[in-house]
């Protein structure tokens, strides 16, 4: 995905950092503040931090797949999509 930020674990082992758009980031921390927030490091960069012992595993895969889609290209969100 041409080195673009995606995911990482945080140093904790507990947290996920996830690409995310800042609109999105914002909904999320709103609807479920135990599960995301962010730290002063993520303030401006579309991210948001995951605390994985706290988020619905159903919503997990929502938030790799849209970061997924903010790094891959139109392309290959394209081929997703006519294949889904």
């Amino acid at each position: 995905m041409r080195g673009n930020f995606l995911v990482r674990l945080r140093e904790d082992g507990g947290t996920l950092a996830v690409r995310c758009e800042l609109d999105e980031r914002e909904a999320r921390m709103a609807a479920a503040p135990r599960a995301f927030f962010i730290t002063e490091h993520y303030r401006t960069y579309p991210a948001v931090c995951v605390r994985l012992a706290a988020v619905k595993p159903a919503d997990l895969p929502s938030v790799l797949e849209s970061a997924w889609s903010h790094v891959a290209g139109r392309k290959l969100v394209a081929e997703l999509d006519r294949s889904s």
